[in-house]
């Protein structure tokens, strides 16, 4: 690792900062440029129907300003401009923004791709950096700052030549995070000075991160420098575009909120060139976690993510936050206990805020549902059996038997290294606890109460022989217990006994847990249903002693 070729970005010598104590209470103004800075990153750029289909539905979104091409780059980008514009798709609230290089042809023919919108950006942009400077154009910074005027007086003309168009114009020194900041700063108040904009009519100063290269502290006081030092702010929009070499672009975008920007550009799920752009998905969300309003529609990220599959047909990890089909989801022992009980506390309680753990926003938000939430493998615990079995099938475990069922469910997920299905583990627990009839099988059981005594007769088989029990007990299954007890084992006590219906209604079934201990401390647990709740709780005790005998 040759490291020693790299140097250490520099580092924005600042007396103050305001950005570490300030908070985002708001969103920003938000600009998708999924159409343009996305697109020009696929390996099949979009064709005229997908850019369509995905337009109107980043104005569903709720997105009022939309970079939707560079039209002088192609026929197809034109033909674009033009089709939006000429079968009025553009709402009237929605900007449609469009770049241009700081070139005469090329600002000419976007103007020309424009004419008859009701409202549009202007994105104008030349490349500012120092290696850009020196090694791309060969120029002095007065010679850049020359294109950079020339261009913005290009596109004043042009606008005031317009027959009823609304402009407003974006400027980009491209490469900001490059560009010495002091220069940074001159460039776009040469731009300014063009443009002359007013508190009343803005210019978009857009701070580009075309590669990221520093930490996001740096990024964040570069912006703050910026802000600080701009003649006439109160006349400019500051608009942030970070790209994520680093995979610090949504951190970049935050910290340059804190330092005082406006405004952010950026695509759905970060698509864009090398690592990509600022993922607009998870810096809306981030925002919705703090209860900040987004104002982006997020209600059905499947739809989001469907949408976005389909226009630039690249799949989306299922770890990306807040939208991979695996970010809800625990396999893990201890996660799966934590939300199992924090997703009862927070449904008995229904407290004013959300406060699960492991879950920062809940799913339903999203449109997602809590069926995924755990899943169970290998890695998983007692807490994720448990909370399956009640979700799925309505089954109540008690403690200790969701502990032993656990084990043995691990230990099935282990030696198949697979995960297991809710069906599955129910089908497993019914084997083991529910239709565990051997050795000893109940035919029938009857009972009736005198004087506070409940008498029960039973009929059992074993090895294909049947034996009739009458006992006497407190309960019907104390009764049966002392009629085994007496007739067919006598080493075992019951220590623990629970019971709930299934479902509702007058056909609904019971399910009774009962929980034994033989002569050696060894405990044993049966389960039982029934519509008959006494039926149940004799089917549990058998079980446990089937399961008691089988393990002697």
């Amino acid at each position: 690792m040759n490291y020693n070729k790299y140097r250490p970005f520099t580092t924005i010598n600042m007396k103050e900062r305001n950005w570490p104590n300030a908070s985002i209470t708001k969103a920003p103004l938000w600009c998708s440029v999924d159409l343009r800075d996305g697109n020009q990153a696929l390996e099949t750029p979009m064709n005229l129907d997908q850019k369509v289909k995905l337009f109107q539905f980043l104005v569903k979104m709720g997105f009022k300003e939309i970079e939707v091409g560079f039209p002088a780059a192609s026929e197809t980008e034109f033909k674009f401009v033009r089709t939006l514009i000429e079968e009025n798709m553009i709402p009237d609230d929605v900007k449609i923004q469009v770049l241009t290089q700081a070139r005469e042809a090329i600002i000419k023919k976007t103007f020309e791709s424009l004419k008859g919108v009701k409202n549009a950006v202007v994105h104008l942009y030349n490349s500012t950096s120092t290696l850009q400077r020196k090694v791309v154009f060969q120029k002095t910074k007065e010679e850049v700052i020359e294109i950079a005027v020339k261009g913005a007086q290009i596109c004043k003309e042009l606008a005031l030549q317009s027959t009823g168009e609304n402009y407003t114009f974006e400027y980009s020194p491209e490469s900001f995070t490059g560009t010495e900041i002091d220069y940074a700063i001159e460039i776009c108040e040469a731009v300014m000075d063009i443009f002359q904009p007013t508190p009343n009519n803005k210019v978009i100063l857009n701070l580009p991160a075309t590669v990221e290269m520093s930490t996001p502290n740096i990024y964040a006081d570069m912006v703050e420098y910026f802000i600080k030092n701009l003649k006439n702010r109160e006349s400019a929009i500051i608009s942030v575009h970070t790209h994520n070499d680093r995979g610090t672009a949504v951190a970049a975008s935050e910290l340059a909120l804190l330092a005082g920007a406006d405004r952010v550009e950026g695509t759905l799920f970060g698509n864009g060139e090398r690592t990509g752009n600022v993922d607009l998905i998870t810096l809306g969300l981030n925002l919705f976690s703090q209860g900040i309003d987004p104002e982006l529609d997020f209600s059905n990220v499947n739809e989001i993510m469907d949408i976005y599959t389909e226009a630039v047909g690249m799949a989306i990890h299922p770890r990306h936050p807040y939208v991979g089909d695996l970010v809800y989801t625990a396999f893990s022992g201890s996660h799966q206990d934590a939300i199992k009980k924090g997703m009862a506390q927070y449904e008995k309680d229904k407290p004013p805020y959300w406060d699960v753990p492991y879950l920062p926003i809940d799913p339903m938000d999203v449109g997602r549902n809590y069926d995924p939430i755990i899943r169970v493998n290998s890695q998983s615990g007692k807490g994720g059996v448990a909370y399956l079995l009640e979700k799925e099938f309505g089954l109540r475990l008690p403690k200790l038997m969701q502990q032993e069922f656990g084990l043995i469910i691990t230990d099935i997920s282990d030696k198949n290294q697979a995960e297991l299905t809710g069906k599955l583990i129910f089908e497993t627990f019914k084997k083991e606890y529910i239709a565990n009839y051997s050795p000893l099988t109940l035919k029938s059981f009857q009972e009736k109460t005198e004087d506070n005594t409940v008498m029960i007769k039973a009929i059992f088989e074993e090895g294909g022989q049947q034996k009739h029990l009458e006992g006497k007990g407190n309960g019907p299954v104390n009764a049966l217990y002392n009629s085994i007890k007496e007739n067919i084992i006598s080493d075992f006590q019951v220590i623990a006994y629970d019971e709930h219906a299934l479902d509702q209604g007058s056909d609904s079934k019971a399910i009774a847990y009962l929980q034994i201990q033989d002569g050696k401390g060894r405990s044993f647990y049966g389960a039982g249903i029934d519509s008959s709740i006494s039926m149940a709780s004799a089917k549990a005790l058998i079980s446990a002693l089937n399961r008691m005998i089988s393990n002697s």
